[in-house]
């Protein structure tokens, strides 16, 4: 089985990576061309990334996932090869965007594994249309609410430095356009698990060397930064307002797990990925795998 575009979309771009038994097409959704990567038949399965990536960080689990599943990984907006429109890149906006997603495929519901971004989104969508969602697999994200004050939380300027130049205006756009090596450093220093080559990261760091594109990421942390986070810290969020069962995987080496500190509520329970850093898809895809087994249900060993 090989790659292939549905019909009536765009060819499939060539700077775009491949995966076997992985078709694509885009979706207008909301105003915005979102691109999904899509395999499988069956229950219907959404896998939304993080940033600084795209769908290609699913590459290992879509193949296994598929055999049990109709597995979608759209590409978030401002990512990959969906469309970067001026405007709002709130998260809000992110699970706005994977509603229109859904009623575009004529889902009523779905299960969602989200990582970074894509699984803070989830939790989104989690507390506000549980109707919508199953259960829910979240990899290395803290939840939209504070977790209980610990004295390593005053390491978190340190841990956000990459976060503060990102969401710099100017700035963090040049560190994205100017050349690959910052993505490169983010990512490598985020991973304990695995060796990246240059050409595996450049498959992240050259899509968010366009200007738009690196504009976008630059919006999406200035808005958390300036604007959700604080809406956070002042209890927006609860943990009683997630009314669907949720797994949070972490990776054991990764702030998320050594300074956040996360804790179990009656809807979210937590397992930690021993050796593993942030990027754990492809740190640990088949620890990963055993974990959506588990929880969501498929034939993944």
């Amino acid at each position: 089985m090989t790659e292939s575009v549905a019909a009536g979309s765009p060819p499939i771009p060539r700077d775009m990576p491949t995966v076997v038994g992985v078709s694509h097409r885009f979706v207008d959704v909301r105003g915005t061309r979102i691109h999904v990567a899509e395999a499988g038949a069956g229950p219907p399965l959404l896998l939304l990334h993080g940033w600084p990536q795209h769908w290609w960080c699913w590459r290992y689990l879509i193949g296994p996932l598929a055999r049990t599943h109709r597995v979608l990984a759209p590409d978030l907006r401002g990512w990959g090869w969906s469309g970067a429109p001026t405007g709002s890149y709130d998260k809000q906006t992110f699970a706005d965007d994977v509603l229109g997603l859904l009623d575009a495929e004529g889902l009523d519901s779905v299960s969602v594994v989200g990582h970074d971004w894509g699984g803070f989104t989830a939790f989104l969508l989690g507390i506000e249309h549980p109707d919508r969602i199953e259960r829910i697999v979240n990899l290395d994200i803290t939840p939209p609410w504070m977790p209980p004050p610990n004295p390593l939380h005053a390491l978190l300027p340190a841990v956000g430095t990459y976060a503060v130049a990102v969401a710099t205006p100017v700035i963090g756009p040049l560190l994205m356009t100017t050349s690959g090596t910052f993505i490169r450093t983010v990512i490598r220093g985020g991973t304990t698990a695995r060796r990246w080559s240059n050409g595996e990261l450049d498959c992240y760091a050259n899509v968010l060397r366009q200007p738009t594109r690196a504009r976008a990421s630059s919006a999406c942390y200035r808005t958390f930064l300036t604007r959700e986070l604080p809406a956070l810290a002042s209890g927006r969020y609860s943990p009683d307002d997630l009314s669907v069962d949720t797994l949070l995987v972490l990776g054991a080496n990764s702030p998320m797990h050594l300074v956040l500190r996360p804790q179990p509520t009656s809807r979210l329970t937590i397992e930690v990925i021993d050796g593993a850093g942030h990027f754990l898809p492809e740190e640990a895809p088949g620890a990963v795998l055993r974990h959506i087994a588990r929880f969501i249900g498929t034939d993944a060993p």
